[in-house]
């Protein structure tokens, strides 16, 4: 045979399909000696546990709003018609039965107005217009007193709607304020930065109840007789503050993440301060603490419950105002927690979700 003939070899088999869900539970569930036993461990105990709790969840449970039926259930099944009794109280607050139509729409256009955000085709400065309109209706709807609609003080609001309300005004004003704190304490500039340092500093050294006490009832005590802002409008302040103290770590640390030589390849092209924070080190910091943000933001999702120590009604206040006086639907408490935690827990799902969305697109943007 001449060194230079070649000979054909047999095809080789084509490689096993890794993908499917069978493929995923052998790596995921059953990957090691240890993912298997745990594997099976919380397979057992979900075998154990799951009849009773479907029992009382759903076979056993009482769906009507029927109190004297509940009664005759407890122990053995669930009090779903609590929910159906109570759910307008729970949902909306003590807002007057007669108008609830206006905290459903006004909720209605802030969660559009929340999804449309979190869509990139909607990323334009008409999202901006349509914040600013949309927060103007949002306020008529709720507060009334023109256009015909009947006068609403802030002191009925409660439920989703106010929840809704604080968290995301909140996270608005805080998201700006934290930038600034985060940029101000790295300045150069002494004065800066010590003021920045210690306001950060000083907030996140008490709990948030002290914040909404401080901004309920020591505030006003600084003000002229006749000019002190409204409860809501403190309690929003407080919890923009705080969040702020909280966010503007999380930027400081994606600030330092970014490389000096970004800093310096800015200068060489002859950028300002502002602009290379702007054009250049911003986008790049805080899409590095996507995770962060987001944990902050359902912090604050779920912290906007403390606010019933200043008499104003979010959904955990509204629970306890719909059943507390009631002794019919009184022992049936925790199934209105099990329904509020639903609400929280779908939210926070939601915003976890969209976390990994943005992280995801993130790291394709680095990676190219």
């Amino acid at each position: 045979m001449s060194p230079h003939s070649t000979e054909i070899i047999p095809a080789r088999p084509a490689p096993l399909r890794v993908g499917g869900l069978r493929a995923w539970v052998r790596r995921e569930l059953f990957g090691s000696w240890v993912s298997a036993l745990t594997t099976l461990a919380l397979l057992g105990w979900a075998l154990w546990a799951l009849p009773g709790a479907l029992d009382w969840l759903l076979w056993r449970a009482v769906w009507q709003a029927d109190a004297d039926a509940c009664q005759a259930a407890r122990g053995v099944g669930a009090c779903w018609g609590v929910i159906t009794e109570k759910h307008r109280l729970i949902l909306l607050g003590r807002y007057p039965l007669e108008e609830q139509w206006r905290p459903v729409l006004a909720t209605a256009l802030l969660l559009a107005l929340v999804i449309a955000s979190g869509i990139r085709l909607f990323w334009t400065r008409w999202l901006v217009l349509a914040w600013v309109l949309v927060w103007a209706v949002v306020f008529t709807l709720m507060g009334g007193g023109v256009l015909g609609l009947a006068p609403v003080p802030t002191e009925r609001w409660g439920g989703l709607p106010l929840t809704l309300m604080l968290t995301t005004l909140s996270i608005v004003l805080a998201c700006p304020l934290a930038v600034l704190l985060a940029l101000g304490r790295r300045s150069h500039m002494p004065a800066i930065r010590t003021l920045c340092a210690g306001f950060i500093e000083l907030v996140r050294g008490v709990p948030l109840i002290s914040v909404l006490f401080m901004a309920s009832f020591l505030f006003p005590l600084f003000l002229p007789v006749g000019a002190t802002p409204d409860v809501l409008v403190r309690v929003l302040l407080g919890i923009a503050l705080f969040a702020a103290a909280y966010l503007a770590e999380t930027v400081r640390a994606g600030l330092q993440s970014v490389p000096q030589g970004q800093l310096e390849a800015a200068d060489s092209i002859g950028l300002g301060w502002w602009q290379t924070q702007r054009l250049v080190v911003l986008p790049q910091a805080l899409g590095a603490v996507v995770p962060g943000l987001m944990n902050s933001f359902i912090s604050i999702f779920k912290d906007s419950s403390l606010i019933t120590i200043v008499s104003l009604y979010e959904l955990t206040g509204s629970l306890g105002l719909a059943l507390s006086g009631d002794p019919e639907w009184r022992p049936f408490m925790v199934e209105g927690y099990l329904f509020i935690t639903a609400i929280y827990f779908v939210v926070c799902a939601a915003m976890s979700r969209y976390s990994l969305w943005v992280e995801q697109r993130h790291a394709r943007g680095q990676a190219r």
